[in-house]
């Protein structure tokens, strides 16, 4: 069973603003990888300064080369001395370092110096196994503390969510907390979805909580 789907490329203007999905990544034995953006999500992303990643500028088009040697660039260099600790944050199987595709869906791509993100698909498996982060943090204003790193948290559909039907809430004690990051919300409704765990990972706070990364598992 495949656990990884597609991948979607995210944009937000900054911190606090929604994600936008502007582009999808999708990988076939026959057609290889191909990348295109997606109109809708270009277009509202647009209204908020939005403009067309550096190696790939026209919407129209569908790209089948060099597509994750392009993207690819953003992954570490796992020659480092510190990447078994990247490899452990972001539960990467070592085995799977050299396949970018994995590599980009395990590990979101995520650079300081812009708002892409690559967000996948992940399927139910025996072994699922993978890191996400809560979004809506900059509401909920969690006093610091409040949260630990190792805590399980409880987790609850909300198809009925006027910004996405694939909207997971997660809950603490029975309180909202936040969702799960979209996209990575999907896997919660596929078959045995409901089997699922989330798993306080790390919570970075300083005088609020700004960012809390979830491990979400097969429970």
């Amino acid at each position: 069973m495949r656990s990884v789907g597609n991948i979607y490329l995210s944009w937000r203007k900054s911190k606090g603003f929604r994600r936008i999905i502007v582009g999808v990544i999708r990988r076939d034995s026959a057609l290889g990888v191909q990348f295109r953006y997606l109109k809708r999500g270009v277009e509202a992303a647009r209204k908020d300064g939005f403009t067309c990643y550096t190696d790939f500028p026209d919407i129209s088009k569908v790209y089948s080369e060099n597509v994750l040697e392009s993207f690819g660039q953003r992954l570490i260099n796992t020659g480092r001395a510190d990447v078994q600790r990247f490899f452990d944050f972001w539960c990467v199987d070592s085995t799977l370092k050299e396949d970018k595709f994995y590599m980009l869906a395990q590990t979101q791509g995520i650079l300081s110096t812009d708002n892409f993100e690559f967000l996948a698909v992940f399927y139910p498996t025996e072994e699922t196994l993978f890191i996400s982060e809560i979004s809506g943090l900059s509401k909920s204003k969690l006093a610091p503390g409040t949260i630990e790193d190792g805590e399980l948290l409880t987790w609850e559909l909300d198809s009925k969510n006027d910004f996405d039907k694939y909207a997971v809430k997660v809950l603490k004690d029975g309180k909202l907390i936040g969702y799960v990051k979209k996209i990575h919300s999907r896997i919660f409704y596929k078959k045995n979805g409901d089997r699922l765990k989330i798993t306080v990972r790390h919570v970075d706070q300083n005088g609020s909580i700004n960012r809390v990364f979830i491990k979400i598992s097969n429970a």
